[in-house]
């Protein structure tokens, strides 16, 4: 008699926690700071392009992904969700590290353009916080095997995971003339 394989269930919430707070309010606080000054080690600027190149491979890996899962292809799917977390990852590294270097560029069109970018930005800062602890419960609920749990906020994180990604990528080619 072939014994089915038991998972034990480990409880990630404390870290989920601990992950959205820390980052969270790093980004925050970063917003607040000048930028370093006489900073000359690199060009900095470069850095935004990175930011939205990484965001777009974290929007194809995300839609790699959802295509996966609607063909019941788990371990593809598996991976690609891997390779969003991994390009995520890394976004926020070049992220941090060019908010901390750089002063806040601000945009400079005007009229409903304006208003357009506004919009897409702030939806984006909002919703970029929310993916946070969505995005780790989602992934936190799959290694524990819990799936019908890890279905109903995937419904949530994917779709919000895939508009914060392409939101990046449209907030940077707005503003990068004023960079």
């Amino acid at each position: 008699m072939n014994n089915p394989v038991v998972y034990k269930k480990r409880n990630y919430r404390p870290a989920i926690t601990a992950i959205s707070i820390i980052l969270i309010g790093a980004i925050g606080i970063l917003f607040g700071l000048p930028g370093v000054e006489n900073f000359d080690a690199f060009d900095v600027t470069i850095l935004p392009l990175i930011n939205a190149i990484l965001n777009s491979f974290t929007f194809i890996f995300l839609f790699s992904a959802l295509i996966a899962i609607l063909k019941r292809n788990i371990t593809v799917h598996r991976r690609f969700i891997y390779a969003a977390f991994t390009t995520t990852f890394l976004f926020l590294i070049t992220y941090v590290t060019y908010h901390f270097l750089a002063p806040s560029t601000s945009y400079g069109g005007t009229g409903w353009m304006a208003a357009l970018y506004y919009f897409i930005l702030i939806s984006h800062v909002l919703l970029a916080a929310a993916i946070v602890p969505l995005a780790l419960t989602s992934v936190a609920r799959a290694w524990n095997m819990e799936n019908e749990r890890h279905k109903k906020i995937a419904r949530w994180t994917m779709p919000i995971w895939l508009y914060v990604s392409l939101t990046g990528v449209l907030v940077y080619v707005m503003i990068s003339p004023y960079y």
